[in-house]
C-alpha cells in the first residue's frame, strides 16, 4: 500500500506545495554485490555507481537501493555474505536504450565489481529477455573461465590474482523510473540542507528506489534546454536565490528564501517512487525552518509519470 503520511500530518498542507514531479520511463538492470565485509562492498559499490548522477552527461543514473547483511533472516544473499543491490538506468526515450543498458552495465560490472577483491555479482532481475553479461565478462578469463554452478545460482568463474570470480551468466532488465524529485526551500542553507538530507534517507530505507546524486542531494537543479544550442539543460535560474534581484518578476523565489536543495529519486515502478516520495516529504518535514516543499516539473514535456505530492486531491 502506498505510503500516506499526510493523513495525520498538519505540516502536509501548510508547507507541501500542491504540485507534481514530472517523472519518465526508464529501462533498468538491477544486480546484488556480496563481499567479505562492507570495506569492500562499499568500494565495489562506489565505484560502479560513480559518475552516474544525471543523464545529461552521464551514461547512465545509478545508486545503491539496498544493504542487506545476508546473514539475517529475509535478507538472505546467495553465498550468505553481506550484499547490495544496485541499480542502472537510462531513459527510455533512447532509440538505444536496450543496447546502451548493456555497455553500460557490461563496463561498471567489468571495471569496478571483477576487479574489487573478493566481490561476486548476482543478477536481480529475472526476466526476458535479458544480457548475456556473465559470458562477456567471463572473456576476461583469457580461456581459463568455467561456467559453473555455484551458490545454487549458473554463472561463470574467472581466474584472478586474488583467487576467483563468480557472476550469473544473464542479467534481466525492465521498464522503470527515472525523475521522481523533491525540492526543498529553506530560509537558510542550513535548513534546505538537513531537510534534503533526511529527505534522502528516508528514501534510501524505502525499498525497490535509488538516489543518485552525491549524499543523495542535488545543489544544481536542471530545467530542459539552454540558451546555448550546445547544451541539452542548464541550470534553473528562475529558482536560484542569488539571481533573484536581477531576474526581477522572472525570478520563481519566494521571498527569504536562500538555498534550493533537491533530491532525485529513481526506481523499478511509479507506485514505489510515489511512496518514497512521500516518506521523504514526511521526513523533511520534521526540519525547521523550511519555507516550502515543491516539485520539478515541465508541464508534462518531459514525461507522463506524475508524482503528486498532494495525491488526495488529484484523481
Amino acid at each position: 500500500m502506498t505510503y500516506q503520511p499526510w493523513i495525520d500530518n498538519p505540516k502536509w498542507q501548510s508547507l507541501v506545495v500542491d504540485t507534481y514531479a514530472e517523472a519518465f520511463r526508464s529501462l533498468y538492470g538491477r544486480v546484488l554485490i556480496t563481499a567479505r565485509d562492507e570495506k569492500w562492498l562499499m568500494a565495489a559499490c562506489q565505484a560502479a555507481t560513480g559518475h552516474a548522477s544525471s543523464t545529461i552527461l552521464c551514461d547512465c543514473e545509478a545508486g545503491i537501493e539496498q544493504i542487506v547483511d545476508g546473514r539475517s533472516s529475509g535478507q538472505e544473499t546467495p553465498d550468505g555474505r553481506i550484499g547490495a543491490y544496485l541499480q542502472f538506468h537510462v531513459p527510455r526515450f533512447r532509440k538505444d536504450r536496450v543496447e546502451h543498458l548493456e555497455r553500460v552495465m557490461l563496463a561498471r560490472l567489468s571495471q569496478n565489481i571483477l576487479t574489487c577483491p573478493t566481490t561476486r555479482c548476482f543478477n536481480a532481475l529475472d526476466t526476458e529477455p535479458y544480457f548475456k553479461l556473465g559470458r562477456k565478462i567471463a572473456f576476461f578469463g583469457d580461456g581459463h573461465q568455467q561456467r559453473t554452478e555455484m551458490f545454487q545460482q549458473k554463472g561463470w568463474t574467472i581466474p584472478t590474482l586474488g583467487g576467483e570470480f563468480f557472476l550469473s551468466r544473464r542479467f534481466g532488465y525492465a521498464d522503470g523510473i527515472m525523475g521522481g524529485n523533491l525540492w526543498f526551500l529553506g530560509f537558510s542553507e542550513e535548513a534546505a540542507i538537513l531537510a534534503a538530507e533526511r529527505a534522502a534517507e528516508a528514501a534510501d530505507k524505502h525499498p525497490g528506489v535509488i538516489t543518485t546524486f552525491p549524499g543523495g542531494v542535488a545543489a544544481s537543479a536542471s530545467k530542459a534546454g539552454s540558451s546555448y544550442k550546445f547544451l541539452i539543460a542548464s541550470t534553473f535560474a528562475e529558482y536560484c536565490p542569488t539571481l533573484k534581484e536581477k531576474l526581477g518578476e522572472r525570478s520563481l523565489v519566494p521571498d527569504g528564501v536562500v538555498s534550493i536543495m533537491e533530491i532525485i529519486i529513481n526506481g523499478s515502478t511509479l507506485e514505489q517512487v510515489a511512496s518514497a516520495t512521500y516518506a521523504s516529504i514526511d521526513a523533511a518535514l520534521t526540519v525547521d525552518g523550511i519555507h516550502s516543499i515543491s516539485a520539478g516539473n515541465y508541464g508534462g514535456r518531459l514525461g507522463k509519470s506524475f508524482v503528486y505530492l498532494h495525491p488526495h486531491l488529484h484523481p
